[in-house]
């Protein structure tokens, strides 16, 4: 079977070919970061988006703005954390109108149409600079009170946002022009600005089954910047995290179901979360399963995760499992000055022993204070998953369309999706539709899917419970995606950080599971381990 990124794709292709079989421990922890020939896409570029049409509104201040002067500013903004671009604003060294240009500069080098583009963005705010030079005026009068205020943000584009449409990467949607999500209107009220929308595997990946992780049909091909065409992006956030691994932006927000944020996170050398569900809003976000779904900070480092997760916090009255948040924690990124593991307990799963990577991370961690306790993972499964997200899809999609899509869109179902899309197969689903279709040929009953919940949610929770409590640890240590679906379904957050790279040059990261509601932990273990390893660098053709 071809080798595939993202965890939930690899129960979709699984579900497809064989309902019958059950997930076993190897396949989840299948090496997701092998070299592999992408000269089989049968789509590179986007055949939807008019390049002309997105960079008409910045044309005029591009033009005046002097590639001698982007070039002052490549080692002064390239790959630097939030609290330093502040800090640069502040003494005047650059504006955030410039900070926006440099930006934009970078994107229209290097995103498409040429032999270094990483298809990354989607769509751009036509209203960017202007909110950036109110974000300058305010400044001015001493109107900033977060850090994310005056910083570019780019969004998944399955999240809402006022000022573009958001399409999945579904030419479906191109015209779903709505209100802002929750969490971007947190974001704004915070002075965050909206660059504009990162690619995704369409339908945040639960759409053709057998097609690569980075593709949309509105989109084209997402690539990676650390092999262009040899290693894979992760899905199905690739836009969002490609995005930020080529400075295309400062940080993006992605959204995961199963793997959707740890996968490209890891995969293309950067920081990511999936907190617990509920922490963040999912109101205004194109859904798989409102059971699993949950937003994300993508970034290159751990201050700026805590400072972009702490930005779009805040309890959401629409959003039952907002409601229910027991997190009252808003700021993230104030305790991460002194960070120690001194005491804390990490299990450490042998069957990763052989990954020399997550090895040396271990010894890293022990040199920072910490405790390693090697365990055997329990030999568990994962049953129906992928009839579980059918159910859960069938069910949510209309709910987005009914209270949060555009009101004009003539969709209400998975099915009236399937339905237009059959009408040019060629440029709205090369590929094929095989997850949607089986969302649509499955009936299974209230029973079923109560059972079926029930078994993934014991067994998720098994899987973690039963060493943490043996061996009285405080979290589990994984690589990149490998137990994003138990994590998933035991509701565990989980942030990723760069380990390093393997003989191909292909990103890994060391990924930390914690029991629900221990962010704030998160990010101290993965700080510290952060400033004792110092992994990540640059991807080499995009340094300036």
């Amino acid at each position: 079977m071809k080798q595939l990124v993202l965890f939930l794709s690899i129960i979709a292709m699984i579900g497809c070919k064989d309902d019958s079989k059950q997930l076993t421990q190897t396949e989840i922890t299948q090496d997701t970061t092998e070299v592999k020939d992408f000269r089989e896409f049968k789509v590179l570029d986007s055949k939807v988006i008019d390049v002309d049409s997105l960079w008409a509104p910045f044309n005029k201040e591009l033009s005046a703005f002097s590639e001698d002067r982007y070039s002052e500013l490549v080692p002064l903004i390239l790959d630097k954390d939030i609290p330093s671009l502040q800090k640069s604003v502040a003494a005047n060294t650059f504006s955030y109108e410039e900070l926006v240009l440099f930006y934009l500069k970078r994107i229209q080098k290097y995103d498409r149409n040429n032999d270094l583009s990483l298809n990354s963005v989607i769509s751009l705010n036509p209203n960017v600079l202007e909110d950036a030079r109110k974000r300058d005026q305010a400044l001015k009068n001493k109107m900033q009170k977060h850090p994310i205020f005056g910083i570019p943000v780019l969004l998944k584009d399955n999240i809402n946002t006022l000022d573009m449409p958001t399409t999945a990467g579904a030419v479906a949607l191109k015209n779903n022009t709505t209100d802002d999500a929750f969490i971007v209107k947190r974001l704004k009220e915070n002075g965050a600005i909206i660059l504009g929308k990162a690619n995704l595997s369409e339908w945040a990946y639960f759409f053709c089954g057998e097609c690569p992780s980075g593709y949309s049909a509105v989109g084209g091909q997402t690539l990676n910047p650390y092999g262009r065409r040899t290693l894979d992006t992760g899905g199905s956030s690739s836009g969002s995290a490609v995005s930020v691994a080529a400075n295309f932006a400062p940080v993006a927000v992605g959204s995961e179901t199963a793997g959707s944020i740890l996968s490209p996170a890891s995969q293309n050398s950067l920081v990511g979360l999936k907190p617990t569900i509920g922490v963040l809003s999912r109101g205004g976000i194109v859904p798989i399963s409102s059971y699993l779904d949950t937003p994300g900070p993508i970034t290159k480092n751990v201050t700026d995760n805590a400072i972009l997760f702490s930005a779009m916090s805040g309890r959401d009255s629409q959003d039952p499992a907002s409601v229910e948040n027991k997190n009252n924690t808003s700021n993230y990124y104030e305790s991460l000055a002194e960070v120690t593991l001194k005491g804390k307990r990490f299990g450490a799963i042998k069957s990763l022993m052989e990954d020399s990577l997550y090895v040396q991370a271990l010894e890293d961690l022990k040199s920072a204070g910490a405790e390693i306790v090697e365990f055997e993972a329990e030999e568990l499964e994962l049953p129906n998953f992928t009839r579980f997200l059918n159910i859960e899809m069938k069910r949510d999609l209309p709910v987005y369309f009914k209270k949060y899509g555009n009101k004009d869109l003539q969709f209400k179902s998975v099915k009236d999706v399937v339905n237009y899309n059959n009408q040019d197969t060629l440029v709205r689903s090369p590929y094929g539709q095989k997850l949607f279709d089986g969302i649509v040929a499955d009936l299974a009953s209230s029973e079923e899917f109560a059972a079926i919940k029930d078994t993934l949610t014991t067994n998720g929770k098994q899987f973690f419970e039963v060493p943490m409590k043996e061996h009285n640890l405080d979290g589990i240590l994984s690589i990149n995606n490998y137990h994003a679906g138990f994590a998933a379904v035991a509701k565990y957050p989980a942030i990723t950080v760069p380990m390093g790279y393997a003989a191909d040059n292909a990103p890994k990261g060391l990924t930390f599971i914690a029991r629900p509601y221990q962010e704030a932990n998160l990010f101290t273990w993965a700080m510290a381990y952060e400033k004792a390893s110092k992994k990540r660098v640059t991807p080499s053709n995009y340094k300036k």
